[in-house]
């Protein structure tokens, strides 16, 4: 295996070819990094493998490649404390309120599902509220803890102070993407997991887009006259805001869906809102820092109240994939099944990754003193 340097990725860059990078060797180097920026060993381990999760699963816009642009300058500028201890404010058994000191969200979000799930064991239901996060990463990930462990998982998050979307009627965004994921066991079949932001795109998405030069659909973003933008630069030049989910003509579900993620995240916990009247003083456009995010973290066990439920889940989605399709070389398949396909498969054989991003990875591993992950190959 080799390393490829910052000039010979240019080289594949310009032709296009992502390499493959062995994912315990990426999730290695994350961890690496993330200790130097002076994560305990064991959360920086765990912020490596919340952030991998995005490369292995096809959520790209949400892996490693916001390292450098989003968790690296949460560190950096003492946005994120490394060694913040979560303190537990309120404590009912099967309800907690905890205040996350600014810890990493991609750890503290992890550990917060894992105290939910603990409660759930013990009471059927655990529900774990967060204040003064930072931004957790893919709300899948977390999410999935408690389906590995046969539980439903529920994730919510606001975006604490960031204000990104407009209401439906407003000159003002009043909102963040506001993510919300549901996991579910599926017995022999991959487990069900939903996430998505309850706007049409995350930002995320919309910034890849312009990173590899593709227009984007319509439907995802649009002008201050309602119009749609398929140009993705046009978001972070001023021209074109994000659209909820569902539309134009679905867009009152959508925006419903970001306040649902609002109260759940924020209301509960009392963290930082995206509707309030700083909003005002803007230009209408995104405003406001990601700051003090709330979280709900929910575990639902439900064997402890019936007997049966596991085989349940299994009839359910299997009853899916079972269903005759309109085009057979087009089964049906649930939210999760692609992602947990992809997993296995770059597991197996790497994780890709463009060129300019191992550049900057490579980069990072110069700059942190570490060995930066090796290639495999190209994708090809």
């Amino acid at each position: 295996m080799t390393t490829l340097s910052s000039e010979s990725s240019g080289t594949a860059s310009s032709a296009g070819t992502p390499v493959l990078v062995d994912h315990a060797e990426l999730t290695r180097f994350l961890t690496q990094v993330f200790t130097r920026r002076g994560l305990p060993p064991d959360r920086a381990d765990a912020s490596a493998r919340a952030l991998v999760h995005g490369d292995l699963t096809g959520m790209d816009s949400h892996g490693v490649a916001n390292l450098a642009g989003l968790y690296l300058p949460l560190l950096d500028e003492g946005r994120a404390d490394p060694r913040a201890e979560p303190e537990v404010v309120t404590d009912l058994g099967a309800a907690l309120l905890v205040d996350a000191h600014r810890s990493l969200g991609l750890w503290a979000a992890s550990w917060a599902m894992d105290l939910a799930v603990e409660r759930a064991a013990r009471h059927g239901v655990g529900m774990v509220s967060v204040r003064r996060a930072t931004h957790l990463g893919c709300a899948g990930y977390h999410a999935l803890r408690a389906a590995e462990r046969g539980m439903v998982g529920v994730v919510s998050s606001n975006c604490g102070g960031q204000r990104i979307a407009r209401p439906p009627g407003g000159a003002v965004a009043m909102l963040g993407t506001n993510p919300l994921a549901v996991s579910a066991p599926a017995g022999a079949h991959p487990p069900f997991l939903l996430d998505m932001s309850t706007t049409a795109a995350p930002t995320g998405r919309v910034r890849q887009a312009a990173r590899e030069g593709r227009a984007l659909p319509e439907g995802l973003l649009c002008d201050d006259a309602g119009a749609p933008v398929t140009d993705p630069a046009a978001f972070d030049a001023g021209d074109a805001h994000l659209m909820w989910l569902g539309g134009e003509v679905g867009r009152f579900k959508g925006f419903g869906l970001g306040l649902v993620v609002e109260v759940l995240s924020a209301l509960v916990s009392g963290s930082g809102r995206g509707p309030h009247p700083d909003a005002w003083d803007g230009d209408g456009g995104p405003s406001g820092r990601d700051d003090d995010i709330g979280f709900l973290l929910m575990a639902i066990a439900p064997d402890t109240l019936r007997p049966g439920a596991r085989a349940d889940a299994e009839g359910l989605f299997g009853a899916l994939v079972d269903c005759p399709p309109t085009d057979p070389e087009r089964p049906v398949r649930y939210p999760g099944w692609h992602e947990h396909r992809f997993a296995r498969e770059r597991t197996e054989r790497g994780v890709p990754l463009p060129a300019p991003l191992y550049a900057q990875l490579v980069a990072q591993a110069e700059r942190a003193g570490v060995r930066a992950p090796e290639v495999r190959g190209e994708q090809r």
